[in-house]
């Protein structure tokens, strides 16, 4: 469940940079996966990987961060596919728009050796790889799963359908989920905390000759009554649609492997409305869209020890999103992403090279070009006024490069790596017009004079395997120059009622994050193994001050049991206190002790599968506030959930 997932053809620095999620029915004893199977998120099936935790806004749609950085930083693509949310308050994550009944698995890069398709990944890349049936698997398979938590009743039901042959193949399914106001602990409800999500999917391949294939994807995932308690806003309706259409060739005993080509078109809409708010002193309407149209083509191939890939990617995205407040007889209409579109091409390399006596090198780069320009006069007319002579088009180069290094020697591994790179800002960073930030209390501005932000990855790895214990210690450090962060300007008044002020964003001399991990796992029975994880994180900038949503010292133990078909773990996870950081209006959250328990089973039942699945969370119905739960909303209390899949 915890080990790292291992392939022959896998550089060894690759085996300790790379961390997939495996969410497929038939997995291997080695996969980690959350313990819903199906029904789980996949949110909590990210929550899975090391270094990556989530920032909580409500019950739905959490917000990513990879080694303590959000967003801003971290590239997230679907098979490769760019999308950009549609919510100025990030409210709708690229990760909400999949279900795990689409899921294969989830690849993480950490830090600046991202993958192909990734663009300013500082933080890391995630790329959500589509389960797709393929050819020649099972003539016909069938799936349906049905899960409920207790706690704000969630109920999720899915049906999948996945048919195969030589020639063709196709899956489709449909997911359905609903939830009420959850309760924290000591049993309070905690309103506008409920959801509804829809998301219905298709997959299909042909096979024109023996080695080409041509495949297709089309998401459509919609979510309604979507409460978010941290913020004074819900969603009204927000709605993906993602398309792609790829081409595919493959060699044999030649140094080229495949070269696949791929265009896609995704357009998101997100609506945020008010109007079930008691005491909402301006109704306001918050619409946001997002635009993207691109293209990645893929040459992947093999010469001696190299192992490589090359990769050209472009796309295109607009963003728009304004503001509407009904204050009076008169409405007050507010462009808040000024119709933005951004056009970026990218060149990239990786080759992981084997050298004798279990030593390896890695190395990976990407340089991009970047045009970014406001289309609408009115938004450009308003930023004007706070920056004089500023563009209406700006152009950047920017890129990464890394370079690992590992030794495999038996039971011991080594690893260490460098990276670096840089980043444009986001359309927020830039050209963002008075967005309210609910965790700090300002109203931001963009600025359009933005310096590209840059960083310094150095990284190590250590560990020691055999049949009984895996030791592990693992440590990154990025150290930053022009870090771009929002501070204030006092001689600016707030739109937003009740706002402290206003904040525009602007270049840091420099920050830093620390991340280290030490892990150690041991069987102390062949069917019994105790496995702990203690993690550590650190983060300030220039003036010595904390940076805001820096993970706690958090200890995670947990004991595996595995008897024949039967699984399950018992764990906690103890989070000391996070002192927060006042300068980013961050507060202080006690620590905590939680306790969970989880069991699964699994019949076979003639040609039928039957998997049986059920556990507790927070045991002991605690009442707690993670460091990264927005505005210090509460998390669940005592949860009990069951769920059943059955294929056949």
């Amino acid at each position: 469940m915890a080990a790292p997932i291992y392939s022959q053809t896998d550089s060894i620095y690759r085996e300790q940079r790379l961390e997939e999620v495996m969410v497929t029915s038939d997995l291997p004893s080695d996969s980690k996966v959350s313990n819903k199977g199906r029904v789980a998120t996949v949110e909590e099936h990210l929550l899975q990987l090391q270094g990556v935790e989530m920032v909580r806004r409500g019950a739905y749609a959490w917000e990513p961060v990879v080694n303590g950085m959000q967003t801003e930083r971290v590239s997230t693509t679907i098979d490769g596919m760019k999308i950009f949310y549609a919510c100025t308050d990030k409210m709708d994550p690229v990760t909400s728009y999949v279900e795990s009944g689409n899921l294969k698995r989830i690849s993480l890069n950490s830090g600046l050796d991202g993958n192909p398709q990734a663009t300013g990944n500082i933080g890391g890349s995630l790329d959500l790889k589509l389960r797709k049936v393929g050819f020649d698997a099972q003539p016909q398979e069938y799936n349906v799963s049905v899960g409920a938590e207790h706690n704000g009743w969630l109920q999720v039901y899915g049906a999948d359908v996945a048919l195969s042959s030589h020639r063709h193949y196709a899956n489709f399914g449909l997911f359905y989920r609903h939830a009420s106001n959850y309760k924290i602990g000591g049993g309070e409800e905690l309103r506008f905390s409920q959801f509804t999500k829809t998301n219905a999917f298709l997959n299909f391949g042909w096979r024109p000759a023996e080695r080409d294939a041509v495949e297709g994807t089309v998401i459509y995932d919609v979510a309604t009554d979507v409460g978010y308690p941290a913020l004074n806003m819900d969603v009204k309706d927000a709605r993906g649609l993602i398309t792609s259409l790829s081409y595919r060739h493959q060699w044999k005993e030649t140094m080229l492997d495949s070269w696949e080509t791929k265009v896609y078109y995704n357009r998101i809409t997100h609506d945020m409305d008010d109007t079930k708010r008691p005491d909402v002193p301006i109704h306001m309407d918050m619409p946001g869209r997002s635009h993207t149209a691109g293209f990645y083509s893929l040459l992947q191939g093999v010469l001696g020890n190299h192992q490589w890939q090359a990769n050209i990617d472009g796309y295109r995205n607009v963003l728009y999103a304004d503001m509407t407040m009904y204050a009076g007889s008169a409405p007050m209409f507010m462009l808040t992403w000024p119709d933005v579109a951004t056009v970026c091409n990218g060149l990239s390399f990786t080759d992981d090279i084997r050298l004798r006596h279990g030593h390896s090198l890695r190395f990976s780069a990407k340089g991009s070009w970047q045009q970014r320009k406001i289309r609408n006069d009115e938004g450009f007319r308003a930023l004007e006024i706070y920056f004089p002579g500023m563009t209406r088009s700006v152009s950047a180069l920017f890129g990464r490069v890394a370079l690992g290094y590992a030794y495999d020697n038996g039971p011991w591994h080594t690893a260490a790596g460098l990276g670096l790179g840089s980043r444009t800002p986001t359309v927020t960073e830039q050209y963002g017009y008075f967005l309210n930030n609910t965790f700090d209390r300002y109203d931001y501005i963009g600025n359009p004079a933005l310096k590209q932000e840059r960083a310094v990855e150095v990284n190590a790895a250590f560990s020691w395997k055999d049949s009984r214990w895996l030791l592990k210690a693992e440590a990154n450090t990025f150290f930053f120059s022009n870090y771009i962060i929002g501070e204030p300007d006092e001689r600016l008044s707030a739109m937003t009622i009740g706002a402290a002020g206003v904040k525009i964003y602007r270049n840091m001399s420099n920050a830093r994050i620390v991340n280290a991990t030490l892990t150690a796992n041991v069987w102390l029975f062949p069917w019994l193994q105790w496995k702990n994880r203690l993690t550590y994180s650190y983060g300030d900038e220039a003036t010595g001050s904390r940076l805001p949503l820096i993970a706690p010292l958090t200890y995670r133990p947990s004991l595996f049991l595995r008897w024949k078909s039967l699984t399950a773990e018992a764990g906690a996870d103890f989070v000391t206190r996070c002192n927060g950081a006042d300068k980013y209006g961050e507060h202080p959250t006690a620590g905590y002790a939680i306790w969970h328990f989880s069991a699964g089973y699994p019949l076979t039942i003639g040609n039928m599968t039957v998997v049986f699945r059920g556990g507790v969370e927070n045991l002991f119905d605690r009442r707690y506030t993670t460091y990264s739960d927005w505005n210090g909303i509460p998390q669940k209390g005592r949860n009990i959930y069951v769920n059943i899949q059955l294929s056949f």
